[in-house]
């Protein structure tokens, strides 16, 4: 049996609830999931207390967002196993008010070029703790004027370069977030470090004391999960995996489990705070 440790749901950008995700997990047979809404702890809570009802192994998750200031990259930390989760609710909160910010701006930008409303809008995002860029696309998608998430109009309006919509919150920096989910408990992994070509910050992160990276990822290429293992054996760092599930908010086909990680691996994490003697 194989895990999935990086699945969204509509509590951040996802567009299932967190009661299917789990129930899709059954069906699946994996053996664990992690519930790792962006900057968000209450999905992952109610998660696991749902995963027990269904018996479904749910392992407490939440994926920061944060920035390599120095370097100019984003950086996204996933945290595990968190033991005191009110510890992160701050973070949470902080980066939910910079997001809103920044959601608020490119939702009147949108709304000069396309006569769609906030109530559009808001629907889309329903249950969400933010309106991310896939509600927005989702309302003119409504409206017509869009048939795709992903589409032309998409990148016309959100493409990192020259997006004509696009406002980026402002996210913390990476060394506050790694304090922050070691002081609460959580184990500190380094989410897919080739999507944001943010790799040169490794070895720093390893010295601050990062836990794993994750390895599997349906992005990563045989050639990045190949460097990114020797890379973790070397450095005695754990090796974590998922499809970074997003439902039909995903830019390509990505089913839950689609992308795993092996049971051992799995296994290790659980052990690795005992071990650590953490």
């Amino acid at each position: 049996m194989t895990a999935d440790l990086h699945c969204h749901t509509k509590i951040s950008d996802g567009s299932v609830g967190i009661e299917e995700i789990i129930a899709m997990a059954k069906r699946r047979g994996l053996s664990a999931i992690s519930v790792t809404d962006h900057d968000a702890i209450a999905g992952a809570t109610r998660a696991v207390i749902i995963g027990k009802r269904q018996q479904v192994k749910v392992i407490h998750g939440v994926e920061f967002s944060t920035m390599d200031t120095q370097r100019g990259k984003k950086i996204h930390l996933l945290c595990y196993d968190c033991e005191t989760p009110d510890r992160l609710e701050g973070l949470c909160r902080r980066i939910g008010e910079s997001r809103k910010k920044a959601a608020m701006a490119m939702v009147r930008k949108v709304m000069r070029y396309y006569p769609i409303t906030p109530e559009m809008i808001v629907r889309c995002a329903t249950g969400s703790t933010n309106i991310y860029k896939q509600h927005i696309m989702h309302a003119l998608m409504d409206a017509g004027y869009a048939d795709s998430i992903y589409g032309e109009l998409y990148y016309k309006l959100f493409d990192p370069d020259q997006g004509t919509a696009l406002i980026e919150p402002e996210y913390p920096d990476f060394h506050e977030v790694m304090d922050l989910i070691h002081s609460s408990g959580g184990i500190a992994v380094m989410a897919h470090p080739p999507l944001y070509e943010s790799e040169g910050a490794i070895e720093e992160l390893i010295s601050l004391g990062l836990d794993g990276i994750e390895v599997w990822h349906p992005n990563h290429t045989e050639e990045d999960v190949a460097r990114l293992s020797a890379l973790a054996a070397q450095h005695k760092l754990l090796m974590t995996g998922g499809s970074d599930f997003h439902g039909m908010y995903s830019t390509h086909a990505r089913p839950l489990g689609s992308t795993s990680m092996p049971d051992e691996n799995v296994q290790a994490l659980l052990s690795y705070k005992d071990r650590q003697n953490r």
